[in-house]
């Protein structure tokens, strides 16, 4: 009954406001054994919604669509990239797989729902 008690304590805490909804899930998912799995699905869910740039592209539009998807300013991404260049090749070799494997960037991400829409 040790399973239990752990999640009647949890519910408690969780009723007196002394850890968060957050906080609740995840203790709770440890004491049943779980595996979390939301680290991995917005690392997966960024994957999909990421999309080269028709607007901001200097030569493939990737520097652009980087940008918004990580919160860096786009020259910075180019910047990146042109000192991986420096460094045996390894920007302009990200860059060329980047430029054929994400998408364009044909219509309006929604990321709430991870769908994707043509405008």
């Amino acid at each position: 009954m040790g399973i239990t008690n752990d999640l009647e304590r949890l519910a408690e805490l969780h009723k007196s406001g002394a850890i968060s909804d957050a906080e609740f899930a995840s203790a709770k998912a440890r004491a049943l054994g779980e595996t979390p799995q939301a680290a991995s699905n917005a690392v997966l869910h960024w994957l999909h919604a990421l999309r080269r740039s028709r607007t901001d592209s200097w030569l493939g539009g990737v520097c652009g669509g980087l940008a918004p998807a990580t919160g860096l300013p786009a020259w910075l991404c180019r910047l990146i990239f042109a000192l991986l260049i420096l460094c045996g090749g390894t920007g302009l070799l990200l860059y060329v797989l980047m430029w054929i494997l994400v998408p364009k960037d044909d219509g309006v991400v929604d990321y709430g729902s991870g769908s994707f829409r043509s405008t």
